[in-house]
């Protein structure tokens, strides 16, 4: 008799029609405006890249023309195959070589070979010997490294200068950023003004 009503009792609900309601349910996230974002492209550079340069430790110490640098790359193949890959690499237009003394180390690159030749690569002023110019900006300053390498121990003399035109130019770019920040503050001001009597007034109620 249970049995029978048990199965009296049960209701099959597989085809009750689905109801899709065309409103959003509470729990549902509302999509929200974007908020105003004022972006800012960090510079490349300090605002005074000479007194930089001048008055940094570490730029007068790699600033002597005695400071002896060592090339970096492939330390563990054979004498000879380091060699090999030195020059291509210079001729490739990049190397890495290293401060001695303070084992600050720096990734070079420069104008590559065309033909044999580069105007910052020179293999032919000291026999054995190829010379070096590379700018690039460190620290936020622009600098140029210039320096001589033996060919055959991989080893020799550098320094790193200042680069005025590069700087020159550099800092025109930091202005020019400097002056579209501050236009779009100014505009993203212009357009806060008209909500803030009406917070200062909710808040007063």
């Amino acid at each position: 008799m249970t049995s029978s009503l048990n199965e009296q009792m049960t209701v099959s609900t597989t085809m009750l029609p689905h109801y899709d309601s065309p409103l959003p349910t509470l729990y549902e996230p509302q999509p929200q405006p974007p908020k105003p974002r004022l972006m800012f492209k960090m510079p490349r550079v300090v605002p005074d890249q000479k007194s930089k340069f001048e008055s940094d430790e570490l730029f007068r110490r790699l600033a002597r023309e005695t400071e002896q640098v060592r090339y970096t790359g492939h330390r563990d193949r054979p004498s000879e195959e380091r060699r090999q890959k030195f020059q291509n690499q210079c001729r490739d237009g990049y190397t890495e070589i290293a401060f001695v003394s303070s084992g600050t180390n720096l990734q070079l690159s420069f104008t590559p070979t065309q033909g044999g030749y580069s105007p910052d690569l020179d293999f032919n002023k000291d026999p054995g010997k190829v010379h070096i110019k590379s700018h690039f900006i460190m620290n936020g300053v622009c600098v140029r490294w210039r320096g001589c390498l033996d060919l055959e121990r991989l080893d020799g003399v550098g320094c790193l200068e200042f680069d005025e035109d590069a700087a020159r130019l550099e800092d025109a770019i930091l202005r020019d950023e400097l002056e579209k920040y501050k236009a779009k503050l100014r505009e993203f001001e212009d357009k806060q003004r008209p909500f803030k009597p009406f917070a200062a007034a909710s808040t007063a109620k």
